[in-house]
């Protein structure tokens, strides 16, 4: 029995073996080549994997393979990659259908499968997830050979070579950088691409290996990196930059040390990119500081909000033509790399902004530090229950429910949704004053109090 919990709001992901195992790799791998026969009508399939380097992948790997051949499907092997590899190969090379076997973030015993179709259509809660689940519960495991085909590309030099023509090199100065891999997958592209440019680069725990020996995989999570703050320090480098463990999220560090949020990369990167292309429109998830918002209209861009989520966002960037967007937890997603993640570009596109003007990165993003923002992560029983006391109990102020609850006041603000992979309630409270935003931020945990277990 295959356990129902493992099924998120847009991909597959839970503990090996005890929730994510060959049996579900199994099933996994059938089902997505049954769903997108009936969605594409075709009767053979070419479908490509990567795989990040946790230790169950290359298990999970060949049991997938498996379930696409019981349906008489192609295996195209792009072999151990980060995750926007994968996203520029099935666009790039227009596949029918693609899968990365990863957990993302989540710590070294979790794996799972994103899944996508032709043309980089996430598979997500509001589309096909439902069936693919429905599949898999169907599907029985069958340990019988099947024959199929294991075609191997390496996608990772033409991913390189297509990244680095996106930017001006001659105006690159030999800037010092340190990028902390995390022994995930990062590593494999970014020092490729620093090869081919004069930086300085400080690399840290760029070989893969899935027992992620010196942090956890999610570069977010404080004191995680902090090898690296001390090293961008120690180094006197220009900037830091940490991945994830299949390198589509990603944190980047003052000259100071100092970890910049993600609203904050931002609000610097609309800022940059309206310079380059003005009145163009950038999308970005409805948790970041009002300070995007305020950015993107003063560089005379036009600011789309969208719900938190990959899917979400990438389908509003895409509706709306956007030159760029970004999720507050680390994802920034490029127009010219088929509106997608790109570790390589936004390594690059930080190397650009630095390198065209004499301020420090610190210095450059001073006038985005206008909010003080408090977070929580809450473990609740009853979500929804404590969305609506909540709403109730603000009943007078303005409300957004675009994505969980936003209420907005004179002076302050503040989100409350829950987590698309976490059994989480996740609430931001900001105001321009300090003491205001640290009594609201108190207030509203009071009133979420009696619904968590944690508070």
């Amino acid at each position: 029995m295959v356990n129902q919990k493992i099924f998120r709001a847009y991909d597959i992901r839970g503990t090996y073996p005890g929730e994510i195992n060959e049996m579900v790799g199994f099933k996994i791998g059938a089902a997505l080549t049954r769903f997108l026969k009936g969605k594409l009508k075709k009767k053979s399939l070419k479908i490509i994997i990567g795989r990040d380097c946790r230790l169950s992948s290359d298990s999970l790997f060949k049991a997938f393979c498996r379930g696409v051949f019981s349906q008489q499907g192609t295996v195209v092997d792009i072999g151990l990659v980060s995750t926007d590899t994968l996203y520029f190969a099935i666009s790039y090379l227009k596949y029918d259908g693609g899968a990365m076997i990863t957990a993302s973030h989540n710590p070294k015993d979790d794996n799972g499968f994103k899944m996508l179709a032709q043309g980089q259509k996430f598979i997500y809660q509001d589309w096909g997830m439902k069936e693919i689940k429905k599949m898999v519960n169907e599907i029985k495991f069958e340990k019988k050979i099947f024959k199929g085909k294991i075609i191997k590309k390496n996608i990772v030099p033409p991913y390189v070579k297509y990244v680095l023509n996106l930017i001006d090199l001659r105006g690159i100065k030999p800037l010092k950088a340190v990028v902390d891999a995390g022994n995930g997958m990062a590593g494999v592209n970014i020092s490729r691409i620093a090869k081919e440019i004069p930086v300085i680069l400080y690399p840290m725990y760029f070989e893969p290996n899935g027992a992620f020996p010196f942090r956890n995989p999610d570069p977010t999570i404080k004191g995680n990196i902090k090898d690296c703050q001390k090293m961008v320090v120690k180094k006197k480098a220009d900037f830091g930059l940490a991945f994830d463990a299949d390198a589509d999220r990603e944190v980047f560090i003052d000259e100071q040390g100092k970890v910049l949020g993600g609203d904050i990369i931002i609000a610097l990167f609309s800022r940059y990119f309206l310079r380059k292309y003005p009145g163009r429109k950038i999308a970005y998830n409805l948790t970041c500081s009002q300070v995007v918002e305020e950015t993107i209209k003063e560089s005379g861009g036009y600011p789309i909000k969208t719900k938190t989520g990959r899917p979400f966002i990438r389908e509003e960037a895409l509706k709306n033509k956007v030159i760029f967007a970004g999720e507050k937890s680390g994802h920034l997603f490029f127009s010219d790399v088929f509106y997608s993640e790109c570790g390589g570009l936004a390594f690059l596109t930080m190397l650009k902004i630095l390198s065209e003007t004499r301020e420090s990165l610190s210095e450059l993003v001073k006038p985005f530090r206008k909010y003080h923002q408090l977070e929580a992560n809450l473990k609740i029983n009853d979500q929804s229950a404590a969305i609506k006391k909540i709403s109730g109990f603000y009943h007078q102020e303005k409300k957004n429910r675009l994505d969980g609850l936003t209420i907005k006041a004179k002076d302050w603000r503040f989100n409350v949704r829950s987590s698309n992979t976490e059994p989480y309630l996740r609430l931001v409270v900001e105001s321009k004053n300090k003491k205001t935003a640290q009594e609201k931020f108190k207030q509203v945990k009071k009133i979420i109090k009696k619904f968590s277990l944690n508070v």
